[in-house]
């Protein structure tokens, strides 16, 4: 897993620590937009998470869930952030 220091930057601003991005990586669905990808934790994100790392850890991180990436083609995290409202899949009008 590459960081970028632009990345790097931002999750310690942001209070978001390595093992969130790591989760996210291995376990985040995947938006695809051009050049880059953003991971999320939605349902079944959640739910894989917990069924390898158990339902109390997952709870007790709930507010860090609510995170996202930015991954370049090249697989280097660009960015790291909090989601501020929920994504929809689909046409958005």
């Amino acid at each position: 897993m590459m960081i970028t220091i632009h990345a790097s930057t931002r999750m310690q601003q942001r209070g978001i620590p390595p093992a969130i991005v790591q989760w996210l990586i291995e376990y985040g669905a995947t938006d695809y937009n051009g050049s880059t990808c953003r991971r999320y934790f939605d349902k079944a994100a959640r739910q894989r998470l917990c069924r390898d790392l158990g339902v109390q850890i997952v709870d007790r991180l709930g507010s860090l869930m609510n995170c996202y990436l930015i991954e370049s083609q090249q697989g280097e995290v660009v960015t790291v952030a909090h989601r501020l409202n929920r994504s929809r899949s689909g046409n958005q009008k």
